[in-house]
């Protein structure tokens, strides 16, 4: 891929030619710098032939095989110049500082090779990005990519034992959110790969047994939601849910889960409540994973109670994680006590 990088000489103003060439540099770029001259920091990247340098001021031609095209110069009018040219050709621009004149964003990264966040504000605020990427650099250690490089040499070996796709992502869930991954995090390779090889041989390539999780989504705000609750909606495979559960917090459920809305309203039930238990029956037998997303908690006026008499009825496991009620939830945001030692 060949990057056309448009930039100022000047000391201050190489910085973000510097960090772009980087940037593409790990992405396998060739990274050609047109500018009139180079200052001492790019110059050293021309001598230990890291860039290419073309002596001129931008013209149109420069763009020649360009896969991607970069304005990182002070000069307003040579940076409207370099996106006009680049997207009359159709050619991916991005000038510094400049959203209005670029056709695509440069993320904020935290960079994990090969695992990598990327933050992004569309161009709103650079700065809030950047700041959001400091906070994820400190709770994402480095060994956060040797894991991945751990998990990516031992794929095989899961593939090649569990025929069911389902059935390795399960595993993998279980790897990679428990003890194999403290020991990787904690430097101990040699007994985090003991440890999965114990555990890939004492698991059974076998029929997936469904269960479902009845949890409480709380009064409305994602921030109430139980650290429990969050984890199982990440891993559910399908999502029943109701009518009081707010969209923000259906949107925090794993984003390829199947959604199933049973929600009730007066006079306008989507599905009876019979018919409810009878579905989440008959999903987790169908080896599913379910998540039955209730507004409050599932036991207060959610008719939890029945639907765990249907499971139990026909052996199917179940887990409930409590949530908030909104009627605590409401007293709460009133600044009203339900208890009060004087009242």
């Amino acid at each position: 891929m060949a990057v056309r990088l448009h930039a100022d000489p000047g000391v201050g103003r190489q910085l973000p030619a510097l960090q772009l060439r980087r940037l593409l540099a790990g992405c396998g770029a060739k990274v050609a710098v047109v500018a009139p001259e180079l200052g001492e920091t790019l110059a050293a990247e021309k001598a230990a032939g890291r860039i290419e340098h073309i002596a001129a001021r931008f013209e149109e031609a420069h763009l020649a095989g360009a896969a991607v095209v970069i304005a990182a110069t002070d000069d307003h009018a040579v940076n409207a110049a370099v996106s006009r040219a680049a997207k009359a050709r159709d050619i991916p621009v991005n000038v510094v500082d400049s959203p209005e004149l670029c056709s695509f964003i440069f993320p904020a990264i935290v960079d994990r090779s090969p695992m990598i966040v990327a933050v992004s504000t569309g161009g709103a605020s650079p700065v809030l990005a950047r700041l959001m990427r400091a906070k994820l650099e400190t709770l994402l250690p480095a060994t956060y990519g040797r894991l991945a490089q751990m998990a990516n040499g031992l794929r095989d070996r899961v593939k090649r034992h569990f025929a069911n796709p389902a059935q390795r992502r399960i595993f993998w869930e279980k790897m990679l959110g428990g003890s194999f991954a403290d020991l990787v995090l904690a430097g101990k390779g040699t007994e985090a790969e003991r440890y999965f090889d114990e555990q890939l041989a004492a698991t059974r390539d076998a029929p997936l047994r469904g269960e479902v999780y009845l949890v409480g989504a709380g009064p409305g705000n994602p921030d109430l939601l139980t650290f429990r609750a969050l984890k199982l909606m990440q891993q559910a495979d399908v999502v029943v849910h109701d009518n009081l559960v707010s969209p923000a917090i259906v949107e925090l459920c794993r984003r390829d889960a199947l959604r199933i809305y049973v929600g009730k309203q007066r006079n306008d039930h989507t599905l009876r409540q019979e018919e409810i238990n009878a579905l989440l029956v008959k999903l987790a037998k169908e080896g599913k994973r379910v998540l039955r997303l209730k507004g409050g908690d599932p036991f207060i006026f959610g008719r939890g109670g029945e639907e765990i008499e249907t499971l139990t009825a026909n052996g199917i496991s179940f887990e409930v994680v409590p949530g908030i009620t909104a009627a605590a939830g409401v007293a709460s945001y009133s600044g009203i006590p339900l208890t009060h030692r004087d009242y």
